[in-house]
């Protein structure tokens, strides 16, 4: 039956509760209501043929609570005059959401309305556009606002979350809530408490002023000549930014590994050091002017992601050259041969002809979907091999 049901009717409201059409007005103070709802009726020869189908229909329709019916009359040749319903109307949104069962969560979003109209009304048009996702916050809506009182009271305050001293609030609360933190702040706080410059949930106390974890460096020391520690044995070490910026190890050569054993074992060999790669996160160097200074070596997998990396350290040091990433290797080590997932596919402007004609194999498919040969499946003597060349 193509004739409108009864779930059809309540299938319209919902739609508008998920929009966030009936809740919104609760803050603007401008209804959509009354409002007509989509009504498919039953053609004349329907009535014709179906009467008893369509005189259930008609008393199902007419008998539904809450809803305004107004009917028109139908004239058939063999059945005279009849009223049929003609259009469906919902007159107010507590009748809207008393059909939908919605009644608990509009008396919640209207208290969160009066409060935040009263304590922040700058918050208002956020209210008006996430109000369902201000619904799922309820209980947590006044530490919310605790959170951004204090911070306007505290701008930029230079300490850890873990400090912010807020009755009922700890450091894990504000953590799991930074996504609407952030929406809510750059509503209420002056520009020149926000930094704009950072975004993003893993930047949240940055771009609020907060002290955040220190960036750690790993690094271990190749030439014993160079050692920082005293007492020789094994130079693994772990700095923080600011305190690797400031040193001085008298190096000539830095290699930047992503794979951890390939980090360990990598050999000694004299003036260098190797750092443990960090993925596609290198602005922890850029403050380390010492390294402007050295022959920089990037040693990541053969494959899309992997040149990009590298395209990206070029960004920090121009000078950067690739390591064990040609054209060669990855042929020696067919048998070895992976598949890369996703892979990257924008232009890399800072690779080498040489880089960048084998990017664009891998990137168009050319030698084989998807290759990758991951870098701790080159053999150790082909490492050994190559470093013996850069004497």
């Amino acid at each position: 039956m193509s004739w409108t049901r009864p779930c059809d009717l309540k299938a319209q409201l919902l739609k508008m509760w998920d929009r966030g059409e009936l809740l919104r007005g609760f803050v603007t103070e401008e209804s959509v209501f009354p409002k007509r709802l989509l009504l498919k009726v039953p053609t004349s020869a329907e009535m014709a043929e179906r009467f008893d189908e369509v005189r259930v229909w008609i008393n199902t329709i007419r008998s539904l609570p809450r809803y305004r019916i107004e009917m028109r009359e139908f004239n058939h040749r063999l059945l005279g005059t009849n009223a049929v319903p003609g259009e469906v109307w919902i007159d107010s949104d507590v009748d809207a959401v008393a059909i939908i069962g919605r009644q608990r969560d509009t008396a919640r979003f209207i208290e969160l309305v009066a409060m935040t109209r009263k304590q922040r009304p700058q918050l208002l048009p956020w209210l008006s556009k996430r109000p369902l996702r201000a619904v799922e916050l309820y209980d947590e809506w006044a530490l919310l606002l605790a959170i951004i009182s204090w911070l306007e009271q505290h701008p930029r305050p230079g300490m850890y979350l873990r400090q912010v001293d807020i009755p009922g609030v700890q450091s894990k609360f504000i953590e799991a809530h930074r996504v609407v933190l952030s929406e809510l702040l750059d509503l209420v706080l002056p520009p020149e408490a926000i930094d704009y410059s950072v975004s993003g949930t893993a930047r949240f106390a940055a771009r609020y002023g907060f002290r955040d974890k220190p960036v750690r460096i790993r690094f271990r020391m190749l030439d014993p000549r160079h050692a920082l520690l005293p007492g020789g044995g094994e130079q693994d070490i772990t700095l923080d930014a600011e305190s690797f910026a400031r040193l001085e190890p008298g190096v000539a050569r830095v290699f930047i590994t992503e794979n951890e054993i390939n980090f360990l074992a990598f050999p000694p060999i004299q003036e260098s050091l190797v750092l443990f790669g960090a993925g596609y996160g290198f602005e922890m160097l850029k403050n380390a002017g010492w390294l402007s200074h050295c022959h920089i070596h990037y040693w990541g997998d053969i494959d899309t992601h992997g040149f990009a990396i590298l395209n990206q350290l070029r960004g920090l040091f121009n000078t950067v050259e690739s390591f064990l990433m040609d054209r060669g290797t990855l042929l020696e080590f067919k048998s070895y041969w992976g598949v890369e997932g996703k892979q990257v596919l924008h232009d890399l402007p800072r690779l080498t002809l040489e880089e960048k004609a084998l990017y664009n194999e891998l990137r168009d498919n050319r030698i084989c979907r998807n290759l990758r040969l991951e870098q701790e499946m080159i053999s150790f003597g082909r490492v050994e091999s190559a470093l013996a060349k850069l004497h």
